[in-house]
């Protein structure tokens, strides 16, 4: 081994970085993950660093890894509980602000922090950051024909008057409307004559006005029954995706230029839904996500879904100002997503995830817990932390872990 292991030339050190891991393996005694080891490479490679500061390295490196991992027996769901709960009670109550975007809001705070916790399965703002691929991400206007395809366009958005008479409906288009959106007149007939129902729409007749009005025409129905289905007509979709009400463009600066450009256009939306956000032409499907826990679910699976819990809490502790370490918070999204589904840390979901008769008590609905488990016969083992705690026992944390045996004829010689 040379005194330097890294230089300014590649000429006096064949492949350094597989060199330096060999080494940094040998000195830590395979005692660092790989993820360190990574992080170590990559930074050492960059620059020149003798035999005995990479042994100083790696030796820090592996005294701060030791020093960072948990004792055995540490309670560490009760000090998670109160690291992620003691930071929540600093938490403002503000439900919505701007969030650097006009008119869009967002939840945040407490009331955010109890929606993820409690897994809703609808946030009060769903909402998804759309980001692009390279065709579209560089410039406004590819991404505003990204914009057009994923925003909702229903009836009543480009209607400017419905008239309602006995056998009769008539519609009056905003032509700005239409023509910005790029949709047809008779793709606005389709979707009025399909939400009529199949036996009005068959009895019914069109007539077009022009470009941007139409009547349709149906003997049978009355004036009371246009104005009941008026409201389903409205809704009707005719482009984009159904909920998402309103998109944003918004532009953010590159780590590093990427084929002369040092920034990149992405969407907000005011809506989610994943799956179909997914399947739109020009998306980029690998880093495109929604606040909508449960739709990362369905779309890409628990381990997804647990991600996203950690990045969510961890993102509202920071707009408020709050510092938790990740580890607690993993602590939890581990619990929650553990059965392969989500569990709220509500009543309900507490109770599945504990087979104690006395801890299932002790989280509300106490009498509830004692009588069911006593109509079956139930039995405690006592083995947890809030029954024996409840009973008096030991609990099994800390030196509550360790049993020891006496072996007390040989202390009769003592």
């Amino acid at each position: 081994m040379s005194e330097k292991l890294t230089h300014q030339k590649k000429s006096q050190v064949t492949e350094p970085a597989k060199e330096i891991r060999q080494r940094i393996t040998e000195l830590s005694s395979k005692l660092l993950p790989e993820p360190v080891v990574d992080r170590l490479v990559e930074l050492l490679s960059k620059r020149s660093i003798s035999e005995r500061r990479l042994e100083e390295v790696v030796k820090e490196a592996v005294k701060q890894y030791l020093k960072s991992q948990v004792e055995p027996g540490e309670p560490v769901g009760v000090v998670a509980a109160q690291s992620v709960g003691e930071p929540g009670t600093q938490m403002t109550l503000r439900t919505f602000h701007y969030a650097g975007v006009r008119e869009y809001n967002v939840t945040l705070g407490l009331p955010r922090l109890i929606e993820i916790v409690d897994a809703r399965k609808s946030p009060s703002t769903p909402s998804m950051t759309v980001w692009l691929d390279d065709r579209h991400r560089f410039t406004r206007d590819q991404a505003y024909e990204v914009a057009k395809r994923i925003l909702q366009v229903s009836v009543k958005d480009v209607l400017d008057n419905i008239e309602i008479g006995d056998g009769y409906l008539s519609f009056y288009l905003n032509s700005e409307e239409m023509d910005k959106h790029g949709i047809l007149l008779d793709q606005v007939i389709d979707a009025v004559r399909g939400s009529l129902g199949k036996t009005r729409s068959e009895k019914a007749t069109v007539e077009k006005e022009d470009d941007y009005s139409f009547t349709i025409i149906n003997e049978e129905m009355t004036r009371s029954t246009g104005y009941r289905i008026k409201d389903k007509v409205m809704s009707v979709v005719l482009k984009g995706i159904k909920g998402v009400t309103k998109v944003y463009l918004e532009r953010t600066k590159l780590s590093q230029p990427l084929d002369g450009h040092d920034e990149e256009w992405y969407i907000i939306t005011e809506g989610s839904d994943l799956a179909k956000v997914l399947e739109v032409d020009g998306v980029d499907r690998t880093r495109t996500t929604t606040n909508n826990i449960y739709e990362i679910y369905q779309v890409l699976g628990i381990e997804a879904a647990r991600n996203s819990i950690i990045e969510e809490i961890m993102k509202t502790l920071h707009e408020q100002g709050l510092e938790v370490d990740v580890r607690h918070v993993s602590l939890l999204a581990d619990w929650m997503t553990e059965s392969g589904q989500i569990k709220p840390v509500t009543r309900t979901g507490i109770s599945v995830g504990k087979t104690s008769v006395l801890a299932k008590a002790a989280f509300e609905v106490t009498v509830s817990h004692l009588l069911a488990a006593a109509e079956s016969a139930e039995t405690d083992t006592l083995e947890g932390v809030t029954e024996s705690v409840i009973v008096g026992n030991y609990i099994p944390m800390g030196t509550g872990m360790v049993d020891l045996m006496v072996n007390l004829r040989a202390l009769k010689n003592v």
